[in-house]
């Protein structure tokens, strides 16, 4: 009996959360509805800066000029509400775990949060401009490049969603000493590695240039550094942890 109280209690407060999450994200989808079109616009700015003048994308598709907008509208309702999402999560999941994992969860939770939006800003102000800029002028003569509406949609989010996990390398780091899985010093062992690695990654996601490879392979390697350096203070909690202190 006591076990059914308990599943029913866990029960009605997932019902509780994820109705909260879901009337917020109407919310804010029904609201951003009205900017649709603005919207859309502003996430095709960076290539119709690089478009002959009075050059646009087009549509191929009868529904799309519709359709396609209110599909970003949705992904910036879901991207504006993220942080109240994760703390809903936070709020049912908090009870389960002990005090010290509260207090070392929670950070790395709101850390984590605000390095998917610097990576979703990154791929925005530098990324595209220098990947727009290179493919419109790289056209074959006689070629017009207008991409589909659909086709610029779809590439933009797999950019953003690509460079926000990137940004999470911090948070890598850190998981992987917290948790024992390597150690610090063997990471800072691997550092030539990543700097390779993120110069491979410079290759395949900027233009073929040495100036945009390099300003996407230097943020990645920060990005690392970054988390050796606060790994430290994590490391030394987990250590504390174990000495029972």
């Amino acid at each position: 009996m006591t076990n059914s109280s308990a599943l029913l209690r866990f029960l009605i407060e997932l019902r509780k959360r994820l109705i909260s999450a879901l009337v917020v994200l109407s919310l804010v989808f029904v609201v951003l509805s009205y900017f649709s079109n603005d919207l859309y616009t502003l996430l095709a700015l960076p290539l119709l800066k690089h478009l002959p003048h009075g050059q646009g994308l087009i549509a191929t598709n009868v529904v799309a000029p519709f359709f396609v907008p209110f599909q970003l509208t949705f992904v910036v309702s879901l991207f504006l509400v993220m942080p109240f999402l994760l703390y809903q999560l936070w709020a049912f999941i908090a009870p389960a775990l002990y005090q010290h994992e509260r207090r070392l969860l929670w950070p790395l939770l709101f850390v984590s949060t605000l390095l998917f939006y610097a990576g979703v800003a990154f791929a925005y102000f530098v990324i595209f401009p220098l990947v727009f800029g290179y493919l419109a002028h790289s056209a074959p003569r006689g070629v017009n490049f207008s991409p589909d509406i659909s086709q610029y949609l779809d590439f933009t989010l797999q950019l953003f969603f690509i460079f926000g996990v990137i940004f999470e390398v911090p948070i890598v780091t850190i998981v992987l000493i917290w948790t024992g899985i390597t150690t610090r010093e063997n990471l800072t062992k691997m550092r030539s590695y990543v700097i390779v690695g993120a110069f491979v990654a410079g290759m395949l996601f900027a233009p073929p240039d040495v100036l945009s490879q390099t300003l996407l392979a230097v943020p990645l390697w920060l990005l690392f550094e970054a988390g050796l350096f606060f790994s430290r203070f994590f490391e030394k909690a987990r250590e504390a942890e174990k000495e029972g202190l």
